[in-house]
């Protein structure tokens, strides 16, 4: 059950580091003046979706592994969740994020401001389904079928 442990392990990975934007990242940098806080979420965006986009795709990939081995449908539904965030990300984050990087550093200021505000928003929802899919998966590996 290697594949399970591991699926569910970077699931965890996911979900806290998606977790740890929304909490904490983005209510300080939404402190800073609108200037810093453009500076700040682009580098900081573009380190974070490397990362959480390798995670969910090596989660995903281990959950479908899990499934096949087990025989267990909560395992490919664990890993459609974790998977998800790719197709949410490219059409529902995305195009905010270039609108984002469109804007200048010079530009920054209330147009920029709520942009990041809605991309906070919205990368909830990655956050939620990280932690949906490692609640599954974790289900599965807790009360595998009989």
């Amino acid at each position: 059950m290697l594949a399970g442990l591991l699926a569910l392990t970077t699931a965890s990975a996911f979900s806290g580091a998606a977790f740890y934007i929304n909490a904490v990242e983005q209510p300080a940098r939404l402190m800073l003046d609108d200037k810093a806080l453009l500076a700040q979420w682009k580098p900081s965006y573009a380190r974070g979706y490397t990362m959480q986009a390798g995670l969910a795709i090596v989660s995903g990939i281990l959950g479908l592994i899990a499934g096949w081995q087990t025989k267990d449908w909560r395992w490919v539904v664990g890993a459609m969740l974790i998977l998800a965030n790719w197709p949410y990300t490219l059409l529902g984050i995305i195009p905010t994020n270039n609108r984002l990087k469109a804007v200048a550093p010079d530009a920054a200021g209330p147009r920029s401001r709520t942009l990041i505000e809605t991309w906070g928003r919205l990368h909830a929802v990655r956050t939620t389904l990280g932690i949906a899919a490692a609640l599954v998966y974790l289900w599965a590996l807790a009360q595998p079928l009989s």
